[in-house]
This record gives C-alpha cells, sequence and structure tokens, in this order.
C-alpha cells in the first residue's frame, strides 16, 4: 500500500502558492484494509475515506469508463491493480495530474510541471471530452491564474464537446458550483471570457452572452461593448474584494441591454425593467438562494435609479427604499450599492479610465437611510392604535418627510422644509449620469 499527495495540492507547491486543500491517492490496497486501518468511507460513487485524525480525504486509485451523458455517466473501477498512472490519466488537466510520494519524489508522467513553467492549459487525454464540467473547471481556473494560455488542441476539445452536445448535459448544481467559484476567483471575467470562447456561454447563459456586440454611449462608455462593460465592472468588484452576492449581482445586471431593440443603440432605454425578468430566469435555473437572488434582481432594476440618486424626489427614494427591503435589511441595500459602484467604474478603454470615478452616491443613499429609519415606527403605531390599515400610509409619510427635510437643509442649503414651497431632491444632474435609461416613474 502506498500514499501519494495528488491534484491541485502538488501543483500549488510547485507554484509556491499556499495549498488550500491536500488529497491524496492510496494504491495497492481494498476497501476493506483501509476500513480496517480506522479510515471512514463517505463516497457514494467511488471508494473515498476521511483519515481518523486529520480527516483529510485519501481516495483508491481508479479507472473510469463513460457510460452515458454527463458528468455523472461513468463507470468507476478500484482494485489494487490500478496503478498511479491508470489514475492520474484519468485527470483533467497536465498541471492536475502529478503526484508527490511520502519521500518528495515527483511523478509527473504527462509533462504538467513543463506545463506549469510555460503557463498553459492542457488537457491529459482524449477521456477530457467525455466529462463536461471540465469545462468549467478550467474556466476556473483561468480565472484564478490569468496569466495561463490554453493550448490550442484542449481549445479545440473545448469546441467540440460543445458542438456534439455535451455541454448540455450539465446540471443546475453543478453549474452554480464552479460559477460561484469562479467569480471569487482574482479575475473573474476570464471564466465568462474562455467560456465564450468554446461556445460554452451561449449554451448556458445566452442571456450574458447576448450582451457583446451591443453598443453604448461612448460618452459614458468607453469601451462602448456592454460584454466589455460588464467583464470590467466584474473585475473590478473583485478588485475591491467584494463578496459573491454583490459579484454575481454585477454580473446580471445589464442583461436588459442585450434585448434592446438595434435601432435605438446606442442608447438602451428601460433597459434596468427589461433586465429583471432575465436576471430572475438565470436565478431559477441555477437554483440560487434567495438572498443571491433577490441582490441580484435589485441591483438589475435600481442600479440606474441609484445613479439618478439626486435627481429623484424623497418619495421616489424612500419608494426605492421600500422596493428594497432596506428597512428590514440594510445589508442587502449595501450589497447593491457596491454593484452599483462597480457598474460606474467599470468603465475603460485604451486612453481612457472611470475607475476613479466619484461615487457620491454612496453617501447619500446611507444619509437617506439612516434617516429614513430614524423614524420611529412604534411610536406611530401606537398613536395609530386602532387605525392598523392606516400605519403603512403614515409611516411611509413620516419616512417621506424626515428625507425632505434632510436633503433640503443638507443638500439645497435651505431652512426647514416649511420655509420652501415643495420638498423635492432635486439638484444639478451629478457626473456620473447617463442618458441610456429614463428616470423611472413612481
Amino acid at each position: 500500500m502506498k500514499i501519494y499527495t495528488v491534484g491541485g495540492a502538488v501543483r500549488d507547491m510547485i507554484l509556491g502558492l499556499p495549498v488550500r486543500d491536500r488529497d491524496y491517492v492510496v494504491v495497492g490496497t481494498t476497501t476493506d484494509m483501509m476500513q480496517l486501518l480506522g479510515f471512514q468511507p463517505v463516497g457514494k460513487d467511488f471508494p473515498v475515506f476521511l483519515h481518523p485524525e486529520t480527516k483529510e480525504e485519501y481516495a483508491l486509485a481508479r479507472t473510469e469508463r463513460k457510460t452515458g451523458p454527463g458528468y455523472k455517466g461513468f463507470t468507476f473501477h478500484a482494485a489494487p491493480d490500478v496503478t498511479l498512472e491508470e489514475d492520474l490519466e484519468r485527470r483533467d488537466l497536465t498541471m492536475n495530474a502529478m503526484a508527490l510520494s511520502k519521500d518528495g519524489e515527483l511523478i509527473d508522467p504527462f509533462g504538467g510541471q513543463e506545463d506549469l513553467k510555460n503557463r498553459v492549459f492542457r488537457h491529459v487525454s482524449p477521456a477530457f471530452a467525455e466529462d463536461p464540467v471540465r469545462i468549467l473547471r478550467l474556466a476556473r481556473f483561468a480565472a484564478r491564474f490569468p496569466d495561463f494560455t490554453i493550448a490550442p488542441e484542449t481549445m479545440d476539445l473545448m469546441k467540440q464537446m460543445v458542438q456534439s452536445g455535451e455541454v448540455d448535459a450539465l446540471v443546475p448544481e453543478r453549474i452554480w458550483q464552479e460559477l460561484s467559484q469562479g467569480l471569487m476567483e482574482n479575475q473573474p471575467s476570464r471564466m465568462l471570457l474562455i467560456m465564450r470562447e468554446c461556445g460554452a456561454l451561449e449554451r448556458i447563459f445566452p442571456e450574458i452572452n447576448a450582451l457583446w456586440g451591443v453598443p453604448q454611449p461612448e460618452q459614458w462608455h468607453p469601451e462602448i461593448d456592454t460584454g466589455v462593460h460588464t467583464m470590467l465592472a466584474l473585475d473590478y468588484s473583485a478588485k475591491q474584494g467584494y463578496p459573491l452576492p454583490v459579484r454575481f449581482a454585477v454580473l446580471l445586471h445589464d442583461l436588459g441591454k442585450g434585448t434592446t431593440p438595434p435601432h435605438q443603440w446606442p442608447h438602451h432605454r428601460a433597459h434596468e425593467e427589461r433586465g429583471v425578468p432575465l436576471t430572475q430566469a438565470i436565478c431559477r435555473r441555477l437554483r440560487v438562494s434567495n438572498m443571491y437572488r433577490d441582490i441580484a434582481v435589485m441591483t438589475t432594476r435600481e442600479h440606474g435609479n441609484i445613479r439618478r440618486s439626486r435627481e429623484l424626489r424623497s418619495k421616489t427614494a424612500v419608494m426605492l427604499l421600500e422596493r428594497c427591503d432596506a428597512f428590514r435589511r440594510p445589508e442587502r441595500f449595501r450589497y447593491v450599492l457596491d454593484a452599483t459602484e462597480c457598474d460606474l467604474r467599470g468603465r475603460k478603454s485604451e486612453t481612457v479610465s472611470k475607475e476613479d470615478t466619484e461615487f457620491p452616491q454612496r453617501e447619500y443613499w446611507e444619509r437617506v437611510l439612516d434617516v429614513a429609519r430614524s423614524v420611529d415606527a412604534g411610536s406611530i403605531a401606537q398613536a395609530m392604535e386602532g387605525e392598523m390599515d392606516e400605519i403603512p400610509r403614515v409611516l411611509h409619510r413620516a419616512r417621506v418627510d424626515a428625507v425632505a427635510d434632510m436633503v433640503i437643509e443638507t443638500y439645497l442649503g435651505l431652512g426647514p422644509r416649511d420655509k420652501v414651497p415643495e420638498a423635492k431632491a432635486v439638484t444639478p444632474v451629478d457626473e456620473s449620469h447617463s442618458p441610456e435609461a429614463a428616470p423611472q416613474s413612481h
């Protein structure tokens, strides 16, 4: 019985990176022997065990055979006569098909170390094409290692997998698992770009794929192309270290622009409203949690209004907060502000960058939210005893009045609200204003 460290741990050690997880392959033994040694079986489809003390995963060396479509269409053979090389041959990329013995010997039958040196993703064998998840995994690795390129023969194989329909067998859970990990990498745009290059993006996320080739006004979007803008905004979210709900919302925020009739280009009026059902559809397909869905939908629907904050009446601002459930869940609304910031600053060409554009809307909305939340709902409810149906209306009105007073005194520099004819939050349009969508009426 021999034990080897395999996969990503070996790869990261060679690259000098911190090792995230360690996986082990055990050669020359049986399931019964592993259990006799105290290892706890956890694998359903093939023999995987947890070490009795460290709880790290140990898998028996195995081979596999394709028996049906998708990543579940395999049968596995694990036995003492399966060699380490046979086990490594079934892996996806050469950089993941290396092993390290206990005495430090590197076993590299497929040239993984050389490919790491040359910064190349290369498939181990034609068996790569049997598992569509490997397209997503490679794309995710591209987001983690943005200076790596894909071997031409590997890209050709990925394109063949898409054309043959193999990628259509992917299930929502695995798509979301890989996408969510890829979005949290250093340069998440590369995952989407690799998927687009091989054709998988069009099959899995046609709504996102439709954004490329759709122009926007150059005055506000120096990159012009909507797909390029989405990737810039996504990478900006990673640069800021924003969490997954923000990055996912950024990815979907402009889907409505993909449905703008060409004769209206480069403007995209009401694209926020048109994007909402598209965002909802993707969230249903991926079966994401309600939190991810809600933040993505709110960002899609409200990012234009948030940018136009100082043009909105106080009543409209409070209604926006109500739609976003900001009084009960202010942390979610702050995620929407983060995503809107990424939309504003993810705009760049070879000569112009918007990354340093000011985002005063954040301070404005934080202040509006604080003022509106400061209204004592309990006192209003107590005063309205016997008129329960009227409480929401009165509370809403009190919040609007509080916001109006704050806007007049803080931003317009006037006295109390009763000294001006009307409480409006109206100032000159801020620099981030874009004519690509008209203000929504409420």
